[in-house]
């Protein structure tokens, strides 16, 4: 939450308060609209928006959905695409705007085409499967289908239903989308095309060719005034309309009119697409890939064919004709003014907009770069040395050009370069310095290649470095250069970032200040705007991994075997580190100013790592050195001192090498190096043992490598301190309970390593093998076969290659057929050479069957996750992993490879204030206050992103948990779905937060009496977390918990015992046989046994619950006493059983005995338990 702490500390939002009175006016308002031939229609705006966004709104509605080329007209006046609504005139609540047809032009035609077109495959998952056009897949509505709504008439039935439930995705979902798409007329472009003089000066735009439902052949004239049948057919050019005339301004109009399955057809599929959340169909702002696919049928697609025959790429259709200049448009957009919230508001969506247009923009040609099919601008050169501009991008391959990261650690510098690079220009877009300017940049891994996708300066191609450098080095320091106004434009960044202003010497020894490292080099474009780039540098080296001649690190960092050498010498800390670091140090700094300089060492000794546990402790000692206050400082305010009195920064050029600075600064760099090395010391003895200390008390609790690498970047960890912290595991005395932290970061080892070495794996591979090739490589990987036939597969390849096309970049690594030699031996070997020069960490398995059986990892999970690091997109089926005499994958389960893109994410500023002040008056336990605080940052997100957003997301999530945490069931389930619908959509739908997602909605959903819905939903998140990180997971024996208290509500109490045995051995296990938690699930062992009539078995949990908090709260605590009444309920109860057998058995009539009561469990007290265990409410709480 770094954006939040540097947000909170700007002037103007210190409290939200402060942004009331500047609330825009956006309450929106009601206007009517009204299509030709129709009644008008209400349709509710929002002031900020923009006409041609109304416009796309009323293109996805059911009535005018297959309309695009028209007008919106107020009062006979025609409204400007890019006004907004606030700025037009007379426009006020019920006002009529009319839907006016426009004449066509040859490219309005190919919108409708392309609208049409997704009109029809807007139920289809093709796309999304693809990673096309921004469609992602959401299976939500699978699950909660005509079962969200009265399922008071079933219960019942539930019994039966609850058996025979599947939760995984459904198999039938193929299916349906056929017969949906069934209602495809064939559509294809004619070759009559383009038309001729004299048809142009008719109006003629574009011929079409039709085939029916009905397979009778039509061919279409598209003209100005809309679409007709002419008489043309495949072999004679006739343009004049058929008889008798068929005439409409939609091409869906027409094709209903010639085809009655047609109309048939459309209207059922529009009719089921209304029936679907907006939230399914709206395209993501950034392209979502999936790891998996099915086996997808290749249906014909004129525009399809027309995007890959015309290279469409770098066109965009609001710029006919024109390549967009993406630096011009990145760079104007941080100039839009931000003095107002609304300005702000504007300025972010136009960021935001334009950044997500740049990402998608940049991938298309990263993509094409790799595959051929752009030409470089160097096309004599090496191909690793080659460079390419396309669509106003430049593009460059992450190898060492010229030996230029020669020093720096060569080809694994070059790689690591562009990653380093992006996160300054994201740490300084964060500052947004008025002024200052950065480089849009993109980093796409694909097929082994790493590209660098850059805006152009102004100016920069027609003039060398030499001359455009005006800040900076461009000769590792030995040159250097200064200017005033980047001096001054560079101190709020420098400040916010913690540079320290400094002085180097010249190669002249001339002195030179700089306030950012000499490789941040300044240049002044020909727009005049002031650039920053190569911001390598930004953040302070890592000692840790960065040996230096003649230093000595402090004592806790020897003890662990530090420094190490790294495969370069680019490593740096991380800024969330940085920042943890300085508020470490004011802590120390405030508690010696409030105890006295006298008690300075005992303060400093208290406050080191409050949240840090013993045992981690022990593994790194701590051994910081307090910065000395100014006694005359004692008597000013805290407030004061931050500011004025405390200041921390980093000199970023301090152990650079070939840099020098003047005598006179010894000192001053001598406590800078001293500094340098305390910041890494905190990390060794503070950070990770903070973050094996909140996995230890579940603060923290990882599910993947993703989830994983946000833990340990939250805490300021680099993930090449993941040896570090398995070694710490390893050696830590409660390594039961950090079992399942220990199998994620050592399966995320393994596949980091994997994946370094597959980039240089698919280098040496030729086009036409990649599906061969990749397969083989997971079998070297995965299969428990000796060692895959790769050879075989080659052979199989060997006539594709006799007639070569030209040369492609995928042949630049050497002999073409190296990859079909791998062993799966050979491969392993590897992964631990990798492991141990890249992570300092021994593993202690060489095979895929010892990380399987001696470490516990599933192969599910590592397939998972080296798909999802490399691009992989494999076939959804069964793969026999155990098989020992066969492959496991074959190359046709190899489907496709994506890219993996890395991009900066500009955020919502004044939204993310809003959403932390509201987090913030939760916690303080004011909901109504947090919840109206939460509910407009909402809505700034959404005016900001559009929906789709992960912001928007957990604004829904905190929304949806107030509401329900209120009583209000209602609008908590209606919140949470959407939740679930942006998480599948911009996630993933196997996203550990996706999980999360459904577990809250599958809650909400058994709260307002929808049991049957609430279970197929926590079987969903069961199966995602078997996926992702399988069974032994705490989450797990939360949700096995659930599961089994929704089951007991329903009367299966079988099935609930399995699911709450489960979870008690779980929770025994990470939690300790003793905890609060496992007393918990004993007790509703206990209710499940009672249910069922076995009171000895309920007795039996029942007194380990008793025993557990007697040991732990006493004998006086409410729990403990309740625990007592319950365990003399059941005595009770068992003895009136043992009565009512013994007569039984006596064949006595039992006229005085008491009825013995087996009853399901209230709702309420279901609810109240699910509350329990999820942490809504305290296990200890009173009430």
């Amino acid at each position: 939450m770094l954006e939040l702490d540097r947000y909170d500390a700007s002037e103007h939002q210190e409290d939200p308060s402060a942004l009331e009175g500047d609330i825009p006016e956006d309450a929106g308002f009601t206007v009517k609209i009204q299509a030709p031939g129709t009644e008008p229609t209400d349709f509710h705006v929002s002031p900020l928006a923009m006409v041609h966004e109304i416009k796309q709104v009323l293109m996805d509605r059911e009535e005018t959905c297959h309309r695009t080329c028209f007008s919106l007209q107020l009062d006979g006046n025609t409204l400007d695409n890019f006004t907004h609504l606030r700025s037009i005139s007379g426009l006020q609540e019920d006002s009529l705007l009319k839907i006016v047809e426009e004449p066509y032009t040859n490219r309005e035609v190919r919108i409708h085409l392309r609208h049409i077109r997704d009109l029809l495959k807007s139920l289809d998952p093709t796309d999304a499967y693809n990673g096309l056009e921004g469609s992602s897949l959401c299976f939500l509505r699978f699950f909660t289908e005509q079962h969200i709504e009265g399922e008071s008439s079933k219960l019942k039935k539930r019994g039966e239903e609850i058996k025979q439930f599947n939760y995984s995705p459904p198999e039938e979902l193929k299916g349906r989308i056929k017969d949906f798409y069934k209602s495809h007329t064939v559509l294809a472009m004619s070759s009559w095309n383009p038309p001729p003089g004299n048809r142009k000066m008719h109006g003629d735009l574009v011929y079409l060719n039709v085939v029916t439902m009905e397979d009778k052949h039509y061919s279409v004239t598209a003209s100005t005034r809309g679409f007709f049948l002419n008489q043309s057919t495949t072999y004679s050019f006739n343009p004049k309309p058929a008889s008798p005339s068929v005439h409409s301004h939609s091409l869906v109009e027409l094709l209903s009119q010639i085809s009655s399955t047609f109309k048939k057809n459309f209207s059922a599929l529009l009719k089921k697409r209304t029936s679907t959340h907006p939230f399914e169909r709206i395209s993501t702002p950034f392209q979502l890939f999936s790891w998996t696919a099915p086996a997808l049928d290749h249906a014909m697609d004129c525009v399809r064919a027309e995007d890959a025959s015309s290279s469409r790429l770098g066109y965009e259709e609001h710029v006919p004709g024109q390549i967009r200049d993406w630096n011009e448009e990145l760079q104007s957009t941080r100039e839009l003014p931000r003095k107002t919230l609304t300005d702000r508001l504007l300025r972010d969506r136009a960021i935001f907009k334009a950044n997500s247009d740049f990402v998608t923009t940049a991938t298309r040609g990263a993509m094409a770069v790799v595959d051929g099919n752009v030409m470089p601008i160097n096309p004599g050169e090496d191909p690793r040395n080659q460079m390419f501009i396309w669509s106003s991008i430049f593009f460059s391959l992450g190898f060492d050009v010229r030996e230029h990261y020669q020093k720096l650690g060569g080809e694994a510098a070059a790689h690591a370069a562009s990653t380093i690079d992006l996160n300054g220009v994201s740490a300084y877009s964060v500052v947004d310095a008025e002024g200052l300017y950065m480089l849009g940049t993109v980093v796409v891994d694909y097929r082994g290649y790493r590209v660098t996708a850059q805006s152009i300066v102004p100016g920069i191609l027609e003039r060398g470095q030499e001359q455009s450098v005006v800040y900076g080095s461009i000769d590792f320091g030995k040159t250097v250069v200064s200017n005033e106004k980047f001096l001054k434009l560079m101190d709020k960044p420098s400040k916010q970032l913690r540079m320290q202003r400094h002085i180097v010497l010249n190669k002249d020894d001339t002195p030179v200040e700089l306030a950012s490292s000499v490789e941040c080099k300044g240049i002044v474009g020909n727009d005049g705007r002031h650039y920053i780039l190569d911001l390598l540098f930004t953040f302070p080296p890592d000692l840790n991994f960065l040996p230096v001649e003649g230093e000595e690190l402090n004592p806790e960092c020897q003890q662990l075997g530090f420094p190490r050498q790294h495969p370069h010498r680019l490593a740096c800390l991380r800024q969330e580190l940085i920042e943890a670091f300085v508020k470490h140090r004011h802590q120390l700094f405030m508690d010696s100013l409030s105890q006295g300089l006298k008690q300075e060492d005992n303060c400093i000794q208290a406050a080191v790592s409050p949240l840090v546990n013993s045992e981690a402790q022990n593994i790194c000692n701590q051994a910081i050195d307090d910065v000395t206050p100014d006694p005359a400082s004692q008597s000013i305010s805290s407030k004061e001192i931050l500011p004025q009195s405390f200041d921390i920064r980093f000199n970023p050029d301090i152990f650079s090498p070939g840099v020098h600075f003047p005598s006179e600064s010894s000192k001053e760099i001598e406590e800078q190096k001293q500094l340098l090395k305390d910041a890494v010391a905190f990390l060794i003895s503070n950070q990770i043992p903070a973050f094996i200390g909140s996995c230890l008390d579940h603060t923290t609790m990882p599910m993947d490598g993703f989830t994983l690498t946000e833990a340990l970047h939250q805490h300021g960890i680099n993930i090449r301190y993941l040896g570090t912290v398995l070694e710490c595991i390893e050696k830590s005395s409660r390594m039961l309970a950090l079992d399942h932290v220990y199998r994620i970061a050592l399966s995320e080892l393994i596949t980091r390593c994997t994946k370094h070495l597959f980039k240089t794996y698919l280098l040496a591979v030729e086009p036409s093998a990649l599906s061969a090739s990749v397969s083989h490589f997971l079998n070297c990987l995965l299969s428990s076969s000796p060692d895959a036939p790769g050879t075989q597969q080659m052979d199989r390849l060997a006539s594709r290659r006799r007639s070569r096309r030209r040369r492609s970049r995928g042949s630049v690594g050497g002999s073409l057929t190296a990859w079909a030699s791998l062993t799966s031996c050979e491969l392993w070997r590897m992964i631990q050479a990798e492991a141990l020069e890249y992570y300092h960490y021994s593993m202690p398995c060489w095979s895929v069957d010892q990380a399987v059986d001696k470490c516990g990892l599933q192969r599910i999970n590592l397939l998972r996750e080296i798909s999802i690091k490399t691009g992989i997109q494999i076939l959804i089926k069964e793969y026999h992993f155990d098989a020992k005499h066969r492959p496991v994958f074959t190359e046709e389960d190899i489907l496709n490879m994506f890219p993996v893109v890395k991009h900066i994410n500009p955020r919502a500023t004044d939204g993310l204030h809003l959403l932390h002040c509201g987090q913030i008056k939760v916690q303080q336990g004011s909901l109504k206050e947090g919840c109206e605080l939460i509910s407009q940052a909402l809505g700034l997100f959404t005016n900001v992103y559009g929906a789709l957003h992960r912001d928007v997301c957990t604004c829904l999530r905190l929304l949806g948990r107030i509401y329900y945490i209120l009583g209000d069931y209602s609008e908590a389930l209606s919140h949470q779905q959407r939740a679930v619908l942006i998480s599948e959509r911009v996630l993933g739908i196997d996203h550990p937060n996706t999980i999360q997602e459904y577990k809250h909605l599958g809650l909400y959903c058994f709260a307002s009496g929808q049991a049957a819905t609430a279970l197929r939903l926590l079987y969903r998140a069961r199966y995602l977390m078997l996926l992702v990180c399988g069974e032994d997971h705490p989450e797990m024996a939360s949700l096995d918990s659930k599961i089994g208290l929704v089951l007991h509500g329903v009367f299966e109490c079988d099935l609930a015992l399995k699911f709450l045995e489960s979870a008690l051995a779980l929770t025994s296990k990470y939690q300790g046989p003793n905890s609060l938690k496992v007393a918990q699930s004993h007790h509703l062992l206990a209710k499940v046994y009672e249910s069922k009539g076995e009171f000895r078995s309920a007795l039996k949990h029942e007194k380990e619950r008793y025993m557990i908090y007697r040991s732990q709260v006493g004998d006086a605590h409410e729990k403990t006493c309740e625990s007592s009444e319950y365990l003399k309920h059941l005595t009770n109860q068992a003895v009136i059983l043992q009565r009512t057998m013994n007569i039984i058995y006596k064949n006595s009539a039992g006229g005085n005995i008491a009825p013995l009561k087996l009853t399901a469990p209230s709702r309420s007290w279901i609810v109240e338990q699910l509350n329990l265990v999820t942490g809504i409410k305290q296990l200890l709480c009173t009430n």
